[in-house]
């Protein structure tokens, strides 16, 4: 790749501005024709919000903040309704990605109260998380947490998409779709239990309630213990809303949600490296056990929000959205958890096993608000054929946050003691931070015979405000940029071609002031494929993306220098092979490496946590005919391949190959499922951030799910 990525991005994007284009041609009939009246078909073929026919979704809103085809949108996308959420008995939003590809979930264990997610090789747990279009931003142990069940489809665009979200994660971003009214009759209660000792209870509830309006109401409670020792869980969530239509023109939908969670830590999370990875002279640390302090640990959030969607049809083709959402959670914890061993080392003593622990709290009170206001209509200029997005959008956010530590007593890693008195932890962040973010965009789609060209251009502006300790404060603008290209052949082939810019803000500041945001830019070329013979769509995209201005050196003096490459290519087919026959299967190969850093030792090295490698499959059978007539069989496999505990590449974490399994049976208006996940109870690390601090995998955990409609 040229140096110089800027003037490469702008040559490309005048290039494909620039095209000569294809002429149409047009078949005319001898006969004469017969005009039929326009047929709207309503449903998921039009609606990216709308439920999903069996594992493959035809239209998605992620890639283009309007209803496009999957095909049309010049960048990878991956979008899993709610039966496929379902069929993975997925309790929370990571653990319904694992089949993704691009995807690496749950890289330090299971966590009850944070989806952590990386795409692409590049963390998205803070800035790639999105809710109905509008950002779910999250900072330090300020944010939200969204329950699965609420959800209608969860939505994975890959790849840089400041373009559409202003700044957000670069390799890409989750949107999740909450249910909504229909304006069908729904009524749906489930009950399941799992191999850990926890119960649940959920129901979902629609109807149309007069000519004008329909509601719906989700929810769920769920609690008991966990898979490490002394781990409690409470969560309890509720979603209403109510779709109103004011006019034959205008529909106003009201979204809102209420969570509470409460609980003690899981263990498996904080371990050596020696001691987890490798065995230590005294073994290996058993994964179920957690090292906290039963007797303080806590954690308690409170969430609630309250958006809507107003949409207005001014006729010819041209429409207004405006989407809007304040949310509020107050988070409060308190927690041991291990650094190393006695003394903060890596190794233990001769002779030892004790770990050292740090003794952490914190309160964090955050508010959000996000608007996003587009008009969007088509316009013909001779032979092209335009359809036109014009957007602002503003996001807050507000965090007031006070995090305190103190060492805590050490503790024996294989015969721990508990309630040894602990210091007070000290508090070293006692701040109030607000970050704003204004964007306005533009989106122009030009269609001609079989092409498509996609032309975006964006402008933000960022305000940063911190008051207390750290203290600082500053503004940025950035721009950002994607053109795409793509063919529709008549067989449903369509190749596609993108360049993409990206920025992410970045919190902190130095000696210099604030931080600059993140920056970079994104090639990808690709293949998708929707045959007409099968409902299905297959994807393979080739990408290669960079990021500037990481941050580098030690978190007292650290400065923006850095610099990371992720490239590769990934594989995607999702089919709903029969009425009995579903599919999906994946397969990731990424080549990551830091590019630019102060510590010139780890240039050419793979950051930690990220496997390079991924793939997986799924598959479902359902019996409708003779005796097991009702019953379904499904299972998938995993493979997460070996990763780095050091940017340094010198401590390798192995890969690992997981299988999960699902047998259920329905019958008219109720049914059962068994499902579980690590079927063969393998035991692994799922990564390491550092020697100090390695996750264990989860273990083998049966569920079973009981539902009931009428």
């Amino acid at each position: 790749m040229p140096s110089d990525c800027n003037t490469l991005t702008r040559a490309l994007a005048l290039t494909l501005a620039t095209l000569p284009l294809a002429s149409t041609a047009y078949a005319q009939s001898a006969t004469p024709t017969v005009e039929l009246d326009e047929i709207v078909v309503q449903g998921e073929g039009g609606s990216g919000t709308a439920p999903v026919k069996g594992y493959v979704a035809k239209v998605t809103t992620a890639g283009a903040k309007t209803d496009l085809p999957i095909e049309k949108v010049p960048q990878s996308v991956s979008v899993m309704g709610r039966e496929e959420i379902d069929a993975h008995a997925a309790d929370k939003v990571d653990e319904a990605l694992r089949y993704t590809p691009g995807v690496f979930t749950q890289p330090f264990g299971a966590d009850n109260d944070t989806d952590w997610l990386f795409i692409r090789g590049f963390q998205a747990t803070q800035s790639g998380i999105y809710l109905d279009g509008l950002q779910n931003y999250s900072y330090a142990f300020g944010g939200f947490l969204t329950d699965s069940h609420d959800l209608e489809r969860i939505e994975t665009l890959r790849g840089a998409s400041s373009v559409l979200y202003g700044g957000s994660n670069p390799g890409g971003l989750i949107n999740m779709v909450s249910k909504r009214p229909t304006g069908e009759r729904i009524r749906k209660i489930e009950t399941g239990v799992d191999s850990n000792g926890t119960a649940s209870f959920g129901f979902d509830i629609g109807d149309q309630l007069n000519e004008t309006v329909a509601a719906r109401v989700s929810g769920r409670i769920a609690g008991g213990n966990g898979y490490t020792d002394f781990e409690e869980n409470f969560r309890g969530t509720v979603s209403p809303s109510l779709k109103i239509d004011l006019s034959d023109t205008t529909e106003l939908t009201l979204l809102a949600n209420y969570t509470h969670l409460d609980g003690v830590h899981n263990g498996g999370a904080f371990l050596p490296y020696v001691g987890t990875v490798v065995a230590a002279p005294f073994g290996k640390i058993d994964r179920d056990a957690n090292f906290t302090e039963p007797g303080i640990d806590d954690y308690d959030r409170e969430q609630g929000a309250l958006g809507y969607e107003l949409k207005h049809n001014f006729g010819d083709g041209w429409k207004a959205t405006q989407a809007a959402r304040i949310a509020y959670s107050d988070v409060e914890e308190s927690s041991l958890y291990p650094y190393g061993y006695s003394g903060f080392l890596m190794s233990p003593a001769a002779g030892t096993d004790t770990l050292a622990r740090i003794n952490f709290a914190h309160r964090s009170k955050t508010l959000a608000l996000n608007t996003d206001n587009r008009v969007e209509g088509v316009l013909d200029t001779g032979p092209l054929n335009h359809k036109l997005l014009f957007g602002l959008d503003y996001r807050l956010f507000d965090l007031d946050q006070v995090q305190a530590s103190s060492s805590g007593t050490d503790i024996s890693a294989i015969n721990p003691v508990y309630g040894a008195p602990q210091a007070t932890p000290v508090p070293y962040i006692d701040q109030t931070l607000r970050q704003q973010q204004l964007g306005v965009y533009a989106q122009d789609q030009i269609a001609i015979g079989g092409w498509l060209a996609t032309l975006n251009g964006r402008y933000d502006h960022v305000w940063t405000d911190a008051v207390g300790t750290p203290a600082y404060s500053g503004d940025e603008g950035e721009w950002s940029g994607r053109a795409g290209l793509a063919y529709q052949f008549d067989n449903g082939l369509t190749p596609y071609a993108s360049v993409s810019t990206f920025f992410a803000p970045v919190l902190g500041a130095n000696g210099s002031g604030v931080f600059r945001p993140e920056s970079g830019q994104q090639y990808e070329v690709g293949v998708k494929y929707r045959p007409d013979w099968i409902d299905g769509l297959f994807t393979v995209s080739l990408f290669d993306l960079t990021k500037q201005n990481v941050l580098t050196g030690p978190w007292n003096a650290q400065s923006q220098i850095g610099e990371v490459n992720s490239k590769g290519v990934e594989f995607e087919g999702k089919f709903n092979l029969s009425e009995n026959w579903k599919l999906t299967a994946s397969a990731t190969f990424m080549e990551v490496d830091i590019t630019k850093d102060a510590d010139t030792a780890i240039i050419g090295k793979t950051p930690y946590v990220v496997p390079e490698t991924m793939a997986s499959a799924w598959l479902d059978y359902v019996f409708s005919t003779g005796p097991l007539e009702g019953f379904t069989v499904g299972g998938g496999v995993r493979y997460v391949g070996s990763s780095w505990a050091d940017n340094e590449n010198t401590l390798k974490v192995p890969n690992v190959l997981l299988a999960d399994a699902r047998i259920g049976y329905s019958r008219d208006s109720w049914g059962v499922d068994l499902n579980v996940s690590n079927v063969f109870d393998t035991e692994y690390v799922a990564s390491c951030q550092t020697a100090y601090s390695c996750g264990y995998g989860e273990g083998r955990v049966v569920k079973l799910t009981g539902h009931f409609s009428w």
